[in-house]
């Protein structure tokens, strides 16, 4: 079963098109909003497993040229 999260982020200044662009070349990312306001993106990734959201949130995000800060939202059924 595919779970998915959104990863609210905070850029540095002047990195938004630039952050933008490198998530939207990750395989698990499926969307990518420029949003207004105290966060700059919000992000869509759909994950097989905790072990894929580990990897994707632990090594590959962090790795992510310009990014500050982020939140994760977990999407889980009712």
């Amino acid at each position: 079963m595919t779970s998915l999260a959104w990863i609210l982020i905070s850029c540095e200044p002047g990195r938004e098109r630039d952050v933008y662009l490198q998530l939207l070349d990750m395989p698990v990312v499926s969307e990518v909003s420029v949003v207004y306001g105290e966060l700059d993106l919000v992000a869509r990734i759909d994950f097989e497993s905790e072990k894929d959201m580990s990897r994707t949130l632990i090594e590959d995000m962090r790795h992510v040229e310009g990014i500050r800060k982020t939140e994760t939202l977990i999407a889980v059924e009712v």
